[in-house]
């Protein structure tokens, strides 16, 4: 099975993300660690890339901060193999296709691999493509997680039927980003990728307050923050693991709220 499917096997999940190297990768490493403590479930680790389609403003300019002060995929593989030695929860890498062209799909899936990440999500993969890359994160032991948009509409059960790890729903069109307001219909794509799938599925983009996450843990298996937490180590700097770890609590007990009702 799946380690990913152990991110769900205690409830409703609560998946935090945040971008490697911003503002350095010792300040990454103390954030993942907070993050771990305080309940986060599974971890998604962005390699930064010079243009993340997918991305916002606050991750942009994490991806560019990033990129400016010289991490590279290997220096983020060494620091996920120093977590190893103390993180059990499941971690995903979130990045591009051509982070992973660049680096060799093959190199890139045994590295990640002997590094101890579970996962891999590709936001400008699009699910007609994805035969580039499941292969090769089959053969060393991956997920290589689809994501579902409000677009999908009729290729949901198909993207949800050949699903691996977990189903990324993405909560609303554009790019991340926090939103006072998530107005698709979260509920319908969930049912429709249930009735393709028993993988389990969160929801994504624009999560920022407990409120949001509790409502979205309930319409689905778990809940997904990526720009806020990013923007409060854009605020705290090197002092911001403390932080991440006091918030990622507040978002994981209302997810888990959720469960209870």
């Amino acid at each position: 099975m799946s380690r990913i499917h152990e991110a769900f096997g205690n409830g409703k999940a609560f998946i935090a993300f945040v971008t490697c190297g911003d503002p350095d990768l010792e300040t990454t490493a103390d954030v993942v660690r907070a993050m771990a403590e305080n309940g986060a479930d599974l971890i998604e680790l962005g390699i930064p890339f010079s243009d993340p389609t997918a991305e916002g403003p606050v991750i942009q300019s994490a991806n560019a901060r990033a990129l400016s002060g010289g991490v590279t995929a290997d220096r983020i593989f060494g620091m996920v193999r120093e977590l190893r030695r103390d993180v059990t929860v499941p971690m995903v890498f979130m990045t591009y296709a051509n982070v992973v062209f660049s680096y060799g799909p093959d190199r890139f899936m045994s590295e990640c691999r002997d590094a101890g990440i579970d996962g891999l999500i590709l936001p400008d993969v699009p699910y007609e493509e994805k035969g580039e890359f499941a292969p090769v994160c089959r053969k060393y032991g991956l997920d290589l997680i689809s994501m579902i948009a409000p677009t999908s509409e009729d290729r949901i059960s198909m993207i949800a039927a050949e699903a691996e790890g977990f189903v990324y729903i993405v909560s609303s069109m554009g790019v991340t980003g926090v939103r006072n307001e998530i107005t698709a219909d979260i509920g319908g794509m969930v049912e429709l990728v249930r009735r393709n799938t028993d993988i389990p599925c969160a929801v994504g983009f624009g999560i920022s307050e407990p409120e949001q996450a509790s409502r979205m843990a309930g319409l689905s298996d778990g809940a997904i923050v990526g720009s806020a937490i990013v923007r409060i180590i854009s605020d705290h700097g090197k002092d911001s693991a403390y932080r991440v770890g006091e918030y990622v609590k507040r978002m994981k007990d209302a997810v888990s709220e959720a469960g209870r009702r």
